[in-house]
C-alpha cells in the first residue's frame, strides 16, 4: 500500500516558455478532471495552493535567445521558494503546469531541500524531448527546452536564482521516452552524461527493465527522486492536449507501469504535470489520463503484489 502523505497541489499556469498559448490553462484543465478528489479517495491529505501569479523579474534584461525570460524567471523564482517551502514542511509538491519550463523552478526547489536532508536528488524525465538546449543551443529560443540544462547548471545564462544554486548532477537525469532531440542538444546530453533511454531502448528492453534499473540506482544512493511527465511522452493518439507532438510515444499501459513501480519503489518526492494544452485536447482526455497517471503513482491499483527486494 503507498503511505498517506500530504499531497501539495500547486498551480503553475505558465506558457511563455512555450512559444504558444494554452498551457496556461493546464493547472484548471487539472482540477476539472478532479485530482484533488481522486487522490483524496486514496486516503490522501490534499493541500491545494491555487496557482503562482509571480511578477516578471524586471531585474533581468531581455535575452535575444531566451524568449520570454522575465515572465519565465518570475515564474522559476516563485516555484523555487514554494516547492522548497513545501518539501521542508513535510509535503509533497505535485506541481500543475504550465509548460515544461516550469521545472526549472520546481526541480531547483527539491535540490535545495535535498541538500537540506543531505540526500543527492534524482530526476525522471517522462518526456519526447531532452530539453538540455541553451540560449547558444535552442532553434528557436523557447525557454520549455532549456530546465534540463538550466538545474544542471549548464545554461547559466542571467542571474534566475541565486549564486551558488544547488544543482542536479547530469548523471543523475534519467529521460525516458525520447524521440526528439536537436543536433547540439545530442552532443551536450552525451557530453554531460545524462541518462537516455529512447523509444528505441523502450522497444529492445521494455519499460519494466528501464525503470527497474533506475529505481535501484536512485535506492543505493538513497536519494530523491523527482518525477517530470509531460503529456508528450505519451503517444498523442492517446493524448493529444500537448503543442508538440511527436509521433511514436510510450502507451497508455506503458506510461501506467511507470508509475506502479514508482509507487512501490516509495522513492518519489516530487511531481510535475506540463504541457497539458486543454485547447488543443479532445473534450478533456488528456487530463483525464494525467489524472489516472497520477493516481497510479499514489497507490491506485488492481492488486496487491508482493515488494521487489533490493
Amino acid at each position: 500500500m503507498a503511505q498517506k502523505q500530504t499531497i501539495a497541489l500547486i498551480g503553475a499556469p505558465l506558457e511563455e516558455g512555450s512559444g504558444r498559448r494554452g498551457a496556461a490553462m493546464g493547472p484548471t484543465a487539472l482540477r476539472i478532471a478532479g485530482i484533488d478528489t481522486t487522490l483524496g479517495e486514496l486516503g490522501h491529505a490534499i493541500v491545494d495552493e491555487g496557482d503562482l501569479q509571480p511578477l516578471p523579474a524586471r531585474d533581468l534584461a531581455s535575452h535575444p535567445r531566451a524568449n520570454n525570460l522575465q515572465t519565465v524567471a518570475g515564474f522559476t523564482r516563485a516555484l523555487d521558494a514554494a516547492v522548497h517551502e513545501a518539501a521542508r514542511a513535510g509535503r509533497f509538491p505535485l506541481i500543475l503546469g504550465g509548460d515544461h519550463a516550469l521545472s526549472m523552478g520546481s526541480v531547483s526547489g527539491m535540490a535545495r531541500h535535498a541538500k537540506d536532508v543531505g540526500k543527492p536528488l534524482f530526476v525522471l524525465w517522462l518526456d519526447a524531448h531532452a530539453d538540455f538546449n541553451s540560449p547558444e543551443t535552442s532553434p528557436s529560443g523557447n525557454m520549455h527546452g532549456m530546465p534540463v540544462a538550466f538545474f544542471c547548471g549548464e545554461a547559466e545564462f542571467a542571474p534566475i536564482l541565486a549564486a551558488g544554486r544547488p544543482l542536479v548532477d547530469p548523471k543523475n537525469v534519467f529521460q525516458v521516452g525520447i524521440r526528439s532531440v536537436d543536433e547540439r542538444e545530442r552532443e551536450e546530453i552525451a557530453e554531460h552524461g545524462v541518462n537516455v533511454y529512447d523509444m528505441r531502448a523502450v522497444d529492445e528492453t521494455g519499460m519494466a527493465g528501464i525503470m527497474h534499473e533506475i529505481i535501484d540506482t536512485v535506492r543505493r544512493a538513497d536519494g530523491l527522486l523527482h518525477v517530470s511527465l509531460d503529456v508528450d511522452f505519451l503517444d498523442p493518439e492517446i493524448a493529444p492536449g500537448v503543442g508538440t507532438t511527436v509521433p511514436g510515444g510510450a502507451t497508455f499501459r506503458e506510461a501506467h507501469l511507470i508509475m506502479e513501480m514508482l509507487c512501490d519503489s516509495g522513492l518519489v518526492a516530487s511531481l510535475d504535470l506540463v504541457e497539458l494544452n486543454p485547447f488543443l485536447d479532445d473534450r478533456g482526455k488528456s487530463a483525464r489520463i494525467l489524472v489516472e497517471l497520477t493516481a497510479s503513482l499514489f497507490g491506485r491499483r488492481v492488486l496487491d503484489r508482493p515488494t521487489r527486494s533490493a
